[in-house]
């Protein structure tokens, strides 16, 4: 499951990318024929004082703005803004309104140069001036760049450096205001308020720790203060992720309804994030506020007095904001680079308290009122319209807004934001990758009936672009995240090595779960299709390669479409199409989907908006999976025509042909974006012992640095002696687990995980927790449940649960037995992820012959041995 090996992965490795000089952006354009349709030209290297010719071009975006402004009314043709090749360096966002829009019929176009994306609008400072520290070999120190309070991301050289973090250094006990710590060691820790405890959430999974808002969520929040063995947390981030309300004649079930309602719950954090005291490892950084200072501690073969060093200074790069009366119009951004921008609030007391793909709970009383509207009293309505993650550049009330050719990359946001009032624009031809939270935001949540068609989102165009490597920091993110809209299409992407879901579409859906209809709003004829999907959810779970929930539309006929689309090689928990809480009217048809763990699409949903108790109306129709459901009419859950896939090469060639990047646009794969280095660390390391040796999983690496993970390299630390391990990146994504042997019984070991490519190895992963190898009394597993076959003509889905128990050790793989002789060792995430909620695992067997019964058996398989079989018969249809 490597970037590098699938059937329908069109990729190729990158080179990196050069510096971008700042030169003069004088082309070869005539000036125009009247001074009022005069284009304007910028250059990194010009003067204000200029004219903004193609010879003595401006140097700030806001002049040529405002030469812009002063041009508009007056224009025949298209007016374009030639933003020459470099860096412009912005001391403030790019702001625009309806003063900017074209006008009498044409645009206004900013155009990068002719070279894709060479022209950079960059919100970051460079730092320079690094000097040895004293008595820490191999750290430096260098000046906070002038200007810089705050900033959450560091790069060198184009990749992405980790802030300090590491394990918490105490136990922890929780209490009202945050928690009582077994020693007083954070107390005694430079700038303690500048820390955050990180929770990843998760079912638990041999040992890995997972804990907080949902399998979705990995919320964070900062320290308030620690005095002695007292850590106080920051507020509202506290209040906000351990008191959301609960039913009082729902027990467990938060009024939000969605994931736990309590971030603690007896457990504690993950990891510990931004403290100079974890800065151990090559690779990592550290702001230290209060002394105006940065520290990093190189890789090998970093020279910091000739390597570029920058640090993201702006929240937000373009600020394109019409109104609902004018909005801004008919504008293009074509050819540029968006990079090194932040976001504080996760910073601030606020934190990030999670909910779903990005959106936060957020104020004072935020937990107790926000979104909650009619299940609480002064509730904020409408309901589920928490917080949503801003974007470094974003559109609101736009119209005929276009985004093409152009790379975002380096930012510490969502990518980019159309926000309410957007309508008829379009996003196509870009490249979305090494973004702290989600890509592409559509619409939002806050207005699922606006009071005027001016504050709708419609008409949107999301299409032929490549969206990877991402999120990079708050890891619930997705790539495409739609809310409310109507009309919009989400078309012919390539969507791959990323954390969680791909792509998310609608919104407002939960209250079935207290058996409420879900929330009305104005969505409907929204497309989703011919994407092309894979190596998602490569971090956290409960999620699909396109999860939709909530109301699509008023009928089949007008409600989502999803079609076309492959999707394949989830890792996490989750579907390949995800029809969750209150999904109702959508159509999924003819669609490849295969390597799902879980389902390949589900699930059904009761219908509670009237008493009939049907279920939300679906229609899976014509898709080519190995789900293997057949045929019927579930209470208005329609299932039909569909296609079992025993091999990924069965699949329909022309709709995989089709997927994903169209031809004009498959030279994005190919596009230089950031620089080159050693990959990602690999996430959630986790173990089993048997006696003398060890059982390792891990979540692996999605971003590269420019050159594909080759192998993992897995250490056992313990009794005074490490022992690796290595295994390849092809072997660990066919297992998904490694052995490392040698090991002593009766010594407690801990495991971290590092990755490898071109460029070197990786910092190692957060460590396990330990685990002692020993004899265990040797408990085989229980023969796995509910197995049955689903069969056609000359094939069968093999459907089973895990075993109930599973003796001594996890399951780490299964042996299914078919009457004619074979025998087909089943491995793989799933075989992992299934086993702690028991979800159902699927295999498709082909080489059948029709109107043939067949006996299967299927065995699971432990650290300890393989258990007893469970057995079931099928009987093969005609052709």
């Amino acid at each position: 499951m490597t970037k590098w090996g699938s059937m329908r992965r069109r990729t190729a490795v990158l080179v990196c990318a050069g510096a971008l000089v700042a030169a003069n952006g004088a082309t070869a354009a005539a000036d125009t024929d009247a001074y009022g349709n005069q284009d304007v030209y910028v250059s990194p290297s010009g003067t204000d004082w200029a004219p903004g010719t193609a010879h003595r071009p401006v140097r700030t975006l806001e002049r040529a703005r405002d030469l812009v402004r002063s041009r508009a009314p007056r224009m025949t043709r298209d007016l374009t803004v030639h933003l020459g090749p470099g860096v412009f360096r912005l001391g403030e966002p790019l702001s625009l309104d309806a003063r900017d829009s074209g006008a009498n019929g044409h645009r206004v176009i900013w155009q990068g140069s002719a070279d894709p994306a060479s022209t950079e609008l960059s919100g970051g400072k460079r730092v320079t001036g690094w000097r040895p520290v004293p008595s820490h070999p191999g750290l430096f120190a260098a000046p906070a760049p002038a200007g810089l309070v705050n900033t959450r991301q560091l790069y060198v050289d184009g990749v992405r450096e980790q802030r300090a973090r590491g394990p918490l250094p105490v136990t922890v006990t929780t209490n009202e205001t945050g928690y009582t710590a077994s020693a007083d060691t954070l107390a005694h820790w430079r700038n303690p308020q500048d820390i955050e405890f990180v929770y990843t959430a998760g079912e638990a999974l041999w040992n890995i720790q997972r804990d907080g808002l949902g399998q979705w969520t990995e919320p964070r929040c900062p320290l308030g203060s620690v005095i002695g063995t007292t850590i106080t947390m920051a507020q509202p981030c506290w209040n906000n992720s351990t008191k959301r309300v609960v039913f009082p004649d729902i027990p467990g079930r938060s009024v939000n309804m969605v994931g736990p309602y309590d971030l603690t719950n007896g457990r504690h954090p993950t990891y510990v994030e931004n403290a100079l005291e974890l800065l151990d490892t090559p690779g990592e950084w550290y702001l230290d506020r209060s002394a105006h200072l940065v520290y990093y501690l190189p890789r090998p073969g970093q020279d910091l007095r000739r390597a570029d060093v920058e640090m993201p200074a702006l929240e937000k790069l373009v600020d394109a904001r019409g109104t609902a009366g004018t909005p801004i119009h008919d504008v293009s951004f074509r050819g540029l680079r968006y990079s090194y921008a932040t976001w504080l609030t996760p910073s601030s007391p606020e934190g990030f308290s999670e909910i779903q793909a990005g959106y936060t709970n957020t104020g004072a009383d935020g937990w107790a009122v926000q979104g909650l509207c009619q299940y609480v009293p002064n509730g904020t309505c409408p309901y589920a319209s928490w917080t949503k993650e801003p974007a470094n550049v974003s559109v609101s009330h736009g119209q005929r807004v276009e985004f093409s050719d152009s790379v975002f990359s380096h930012l510490g946001a969502a990518g980019l934001d159309l926000a309410d009032g957007t309508k008829e624009s379009s996003v196509r031809g870009n490249v979305f990758t090494d973004i702290s939270g989600n890509g592409v935001q559509i619409g939002g949540v806050d207005k699922p009936l606006p009071a005027t068609d001016a504050d709708a989102v419609r008409d949107v165009q999301v299409t032929d672009n490549h969206l990877y490597g991402m999120p990079r920091e708050f890891h619930g993110g997705v790539p495409i995240v739609n809310g409310y809209t109507v009309h919009d299409t989400i078309s012919h992407n390539q969507i791959d090595h990323v954390g969680y879901s791909a792509i998310s579409v609608g919104w407002g859906g939960w209250p079935d779960k207290i058996k409420q209809p879900p929330t009305p709003n104005l969505s409907h004829d929204n497309t989703i299709s011919d994407n092309l999907i894979s190596d998602y959810m490569l971090m956290l779970d409960d999620g699909g390669g396109i999860y939709t929930q909530g109301i699509t539309g008023s009928s089949l006929d007008d409600g989502e479409k999803v079609t076309g689309n492959v999707v394949h090689d989830q890792w996490g928990l989750g579907k390949g199409i995800y029809t969750d809480n209150g999904n109702t009217y959508e159509t999924i048809r003819g669609n490849v989907i295969y390597r799902t763990p879980y389902f390949n699409v589900g699930t059904v949903h009761v219908d509670y908006r009237d008493g009939l108790g049907n279920n939300d109306p679906t229609l899976t129709e014509n898709n080519y999976w190995e789900q293997g459901d057949r045929d019927g009419v579930n209470k208005g859950a329609i299932t039909r025509g569909n296609h079992l896939l025993a091999d990924p090469a069965d699949a329909p060639p022309d709709i995989v042909a089709n997927a994903g990047l169209e031809p004009a646009y498959r030279a994005l794969l190919t596009r230089r974006v950031g620089g080159c280095g050693p990959a990602e660390a690999p996430s959630r390391a986790g173990t089993f012992a048997v006696s003398g040796k060890l059982y390792a999983t891990w979540n692996p690496t999605f971003a590269f640095n420019n050159s594909p993970v080759t192998s993992y390299v897995v250490t056992a630390i313990g009794g005074g002696r490490t022992i690796t391990s290595t295994v390849t990146a092809a072997d660990f994504a066919r297992l998904a687990y490694v052995e490392v042997p040698g090991l002593t019984d009766g010594t407690a070991y801990t495991v971290q995980v590092a990755a490898r490519n071109a460029f070197g190895t990786s910092e190692p992963s957060l460590p396990s927790a330990p685990v002692i190898p020993g004899p265990g009394p040797g408990t085989l597993p229980a023969a796995p449940t509910s197995a049955r076959a689903l069969a056609g003509a000359d094939v069968a889905s093999i459907r089973w649960n895990p075993p109930a128990n599973t003796g001594d050790t996890p399951v780490i793989g299964y042996l299914i037995t078919v009457s004619d002789g074979r025998s087909i060792m089943v491995n793989g995430r799933d075989a992992l992820v299934t086993q702690p909620t028991v979800k159902g695992m699927t295999r498709v067997v082909g080489g059948l012959r029709p109107a043939t019964t067949y006996t299967f058996t299927v065995a699971a398989i432990t650290g300890t041995g393989t258990g007893p079989a469970a057995s079931f018969a099928a009987t093969t249809g005609t052709t």
